[in-house]
């Protein structure tokens, strides 16, 4: 199926949640340790989308708390997860809210996961590439247009 393009700056802020049926598929060590068509998506002005895949679809012996937290002024404090498969570990890899803000409540325990952290995400079979930075985590596709907030200088967007 094709889709039109989408420019992150057509995204608002607070950001918007909606489902997604495109298929999401996270891999670590040749091992699919999170595959949906039932995630929801999180657009924001300047980044790209990040999608949270609900805890039935994803392998959760491989995911472990790390113990790290974050805040998100729209959506609440984060949960952090290390991903174990076999000999690797991703530390930080995975993200949840487990009390998500007011008009937050459908990613209640969905996970979110890196791109950057992980060996591959796919959305709707495309490989995505990682936004920029070490922060934000947003799942870049050839539907996407930035430029993206991430990168060197743009923290002040």
């Amino acid at each position: 199926m094709a889709h039109s393009r989408e420019s992150v700056w057509d995204y608002p802020r607070p950001p918007r949640v909606e489902q997604s049926s495109r298929q999401v598929r996270v891999v670590l060590n040749d091992t699919v340790v999170a595959e949906s068509s039932r995630s929801m998506r999180v657009l924001e002005t300047s980044h790209p989308p990040i999608y949270y895949i609900p805890p039935e679809d994803v392998q959760m012996e491989f995911l472990s708390p790390s113990g790290n937290t974050s805040y998100c002024e729209f959506k609440g404090r984060a949960t952090y997860y290390d991903l174990r498969v076999s000999d690797r570990t991703a530390m930080d890899a995975a993200w949840s809210y487990h009390n998500p803000a007011r008009g937050y409540e459908s990613l209640k325990d969905h996970l979110a996961f890196y791109p950057g952290r992980v060996d591959a995400c796919y959305v709707g079979g495309e490989r995505v590439q990682a936004q920029e930075g070490d922060f934000y985590g947003g799942w870049i596709t050839s539907d996407i247009e930035g430029p993206f907030k991430g990168g060197p200088g743009t923290r002040g967007w």
